[in-house]
């Protein structure tokens, strides 16, 4: 089982996340390319809120095909295309994650998508022990 911790010795958590990640020596490791808010027909999804649960959809899709669950996400890099999208990135989340999966996390505000309406991508990295 992936152990979640944060040390003493560093800051607190600034967000849903953990400093650090211990995976067992006999994991499946899964690393998931960028996801973002375009549903399995194709379509993007409307605005931040639509995009990001989109997103966490396809994670947990990709999850789910191959053997795994939301809990064994150990690491998200969030690239987001304006700050000011950041807490309705941050609810969607909540509502798709829950609050007890604390995956270790990057968040980058960018200046632009593979597509100009893209508003986020997601990369994922999961381990099952």
């Amino acid at each position: 089982m992936n152990e979640f911790n944060n040390p003493k010795q560093v800051h607190p958590p600034l967000g849903a996340y953990s400093h650090t990640v211990t995976v067992p020596p006999n994991a499946t490791w899964l690393v998931l390319s960028g996801q973002v808010g375009v549903d399995a027909k194709g379509k993007l999804r409307a605005g931040m809120r639509g995009q990001a649960v989109q997103v966490f959809r396809n994670i947990l899709a990709c999850l789910r095909a191959n053997g795994m669950h939301k809990e064994d996400l150990v690491k998200l890099v969030v690239y987001v295309t304006e700050s000011r999208l950041i807490e309705e990135y941050r609810v969607a989340r909540a509502e798709m994650l829950g609050g007890d999966v604390l995956p270790a996390s990057t968040l980058l505000v960018i200046d632009g998508l593979a597509q100009p309406d893209m508003l986020i991508e997601v990369e994922a990295w999961a381990a099952k022990g």
